[in-house]
């Protein structure tokens, strides 16, 4: 899957399964999307991506900063910026990397309480598992929205301001639906990443 530049004699990571609207996109998955989702695959098709050390030390500086400048990147892992270039839109385009975003604080925007909230369907209501997602995904307090295994259906992180509005949004929002057959809340103290 790797194109030939003829002109240039030499070969670059250009995937020939991407649309060709798609490939002169410096990076693709950059264009603004209006759809929240993102699936993830099933356990069966987890096949780790082929990493050398020089992709995973592009991954752990941008895992630390998004927003370093592709020259800077190429700096703190010794290569040049044209090189570091390829090997971030070849892991773009791999589906590596799965976009750039901002680690926005809820608390900065008075969302200071985070919890999270597993929801179980009733079980007729299971037919309508998309449709109750995508309405999940409407809530503004809602953080992400997870599908998952065991006695509960969905699992949601919110960030809302107070207790208050947590009650609120479990009882008057949440448990309010026909759908919906019980909620258990966790509140969050603390989070951390790695």
């Amino acid at each position: 899957m790797v194109s030939h530049d003829s002109q240039r004699g030499r070969s670059f990571g250009v995937r020939q399964d991407v649309p060709k609207d798609r490939r002169d996109d410096p990076i693709p998955s950059s264009r603004p999307s209006s759809n929240r989702l993102r699936r993830l695959p099933v356990p069966k098709d987890l096949r780790p991506a082929v990493l050398d050390d020089v992709d995973r030390r592009i991954l752990d500086v941008l895992a630390t900063d998004a927003r370093a400048t592709n020259a800077a990147i190429a700096a703190r892992v010794g290569i040049a910026a044209s090189t570091c270039h390829a090997r971030v839109r070849a892991l773009v385009e791999r589906g590596v990397i799965r976009g750039f975003r901002a680690d926005v604080d809820p608390a900065a925007l008075g969302r200071g309480l985070e919890a999270l909230i597993a929801i179980r369907l009733q079980a007729g209501a299971r037919k309508g598992l998309e449709a109750f997602r995508d309405y999940l995904l409407t809530l503004p307090d809602v953080e992400g929205v997870f599908f998952v295994t065991g006695d509960r259906d969905f699992l949601l992180h919110v960030a809302v301001a107070d207790s208050d509005a947590l009650r609120d949004l479990v009882s008057k929002t949440l448990s309010v639906r026909p759908e919906v057959a019980g909620t258990s809340t966790t509140v969050i103290f603390e989070h951390a990443r790695p």
